[in-house]
């Protein structure tokens, strides 16, 4: 077999059972578009590889990966069905009718939160629904050392979160064809009176609408944020940098409500090239590496929540705050923009962060509330008609 970019060695394991020679190819999974696509170039494509969704859908419209449906079902059938957010993940209809890749892991943010600060404010467990963090957040809130949320509103991809609080109080950027922008609606004048009330009462930090991408990160490991959310590395920096802080944290899939709860959660998949001669093989990997005892190993290892129902039995989703969040976000996940449309539109109004935006029209522009959604609502609109 060529060179098989995968996260763990022991896929050796299984080429010295099959009597066949593997080359492990450990890469950043931040470079795994770039290599491939490199590969592509040179003919040069592995058997079997890691990668994203969005880049499965990409190769696989190109026709550069191998269908998978039958593995994907016959690795389920062995191991307990996939779970919900997986197969919703997975939906052949998002691929063309059919699935290219096995997903192994899964991950997202996470509301990470000071249990300790709310323990001692009366609050033991994780809120449920973004008002409910807003009345712990007004009773931990102990300013100037210690501001309650650390949720970014700058231009910043982390600032996106303020959409799934938005669709929380049931608001949406766009129809269900979408193509017309919802951003104009009573249930976002709710989620701006959320937001609003929250920045005047001085639950988040100074500097929380200029952060840049690491402002909430550093925010909450110098231990001035009650909230943030985040996918998991802040919990491996304070684990050893700060182990008090880390002991006193814990973790959680995002909250909802009070009409709907959104908690984005992303697949990673092992696809096989369509180039491969050993196709058989490669799938007879990918089976492996999808073994109860492999996959429990993995996650002991990586910050990833399970795609298995047996998965869910991994001695590490006990043992770990962090993995214990993890578990909540595959059990209670939803697919990325959940209910809205994941179409360019949609892309090209986060990668503008209007929905941050127009909460700083109100709170460092000092706008009207009014003013800030129906600017926002025209500026959505433009974009979604340039799709049309």
């Amino acid at each position: 077999m060529k060179p098989t970019p995968c996260k763990r060695p022991e896929s050796k394991e299984w080429g010295k059972a099959k009597n066949v020679n593997v080359t492990v190819v450990m890469i950043n999974q931040n470079e795994t578009v770039a290599k491939v696509s490199a590969a592509i170039e040179a003919g040069n494509m592995p058997d079997a590889f890691d990668l994203g969704r969005d880049f499965m859908l990409q190769l696989a419209k190109n026709a550069r990966i191998e269908p998978v449906d039958d593995l994907y079902k016959t690795i389920g059938d062995a191991h307990g069905g996939w779970l919900d957010s997986t197969n919703k993940g997975s939906n052949p209809k998002d691929f063309g009718g059919k699935l290219y890749g096995i997903p192994f892991g899964q991950s997202g943010n996470l509301l990470n939160r000071r249990d300790d600060v709310l323990s001692k404010a009366g609050y033991k467990d994780a809120p449920k629904t973004w008002a409910e963090l807003l009345e712990q957040a007004k009773k931990a809130n102990a300013p100037p050392k210690l501001f309650s949320m650390g949720f970014a509103l700058s231009n910043v991809g982390d600032a996106n979160v303020q959409n799934e609080v938005l669709r929380g109080y049931g608001g949406r950027i766009a129809d269900d064809a979408g193509k017309k922008c919802t951003i104009d609606s009573p249930e976002t004048r709710e989620y701006m009176k959320w937001v609003t009330d929250a920045f005047a009462a001085g639950l988040f930090p100074p500097g929380a609408t200029t952060w840049d991408g690491a402002g909430d990160n550093n925010a909450y490991q110098s231990g001035q944020a009650v909230f943030i959310a985040n996918p998991g590395s802040v919990y491996l920096n304070i684990l050893k940098a700060d182990p008090e802080l880390a002991k006193g944290s814990k973790y959680s899939a995002l909250p909802g409500g009070p009409k709907l709860r959104t908690a984005p959660t992303g697949l990673n998949f092992r696809a096989i090239s369509a180039s491969s001669k050993v196709k058989d093989l490669a799938k007879d990997l990918l089976a492996f590496m999808s073994d109860d005892k492999y996959l429990s190993d993995y996650y002991g290892k990586a910050i990833y929540g399970p795609v298995l129902k047996n998965g869910m039995n991994a001695p590490i989703f006990k043992e770990s705050v962090l993995h214990a969040g993890l578990l909540d976000l595959a059990l209670n996940g939803t697919p990325a923009n959940f209910p809205d449309t994941d179409n360019l539109a949609l892309a090209e109004y986060n990668t503008n962060f209007l929905t941050p935006k127009m909460v700083q029209k109100v709170v460092v522009d000092k706008k009207s509330v009014e003013d800030a959604i129906k600017e926002t609502q025209a500026a959505c609109q433009a974009i979604y008609d340039k799709y049309k």
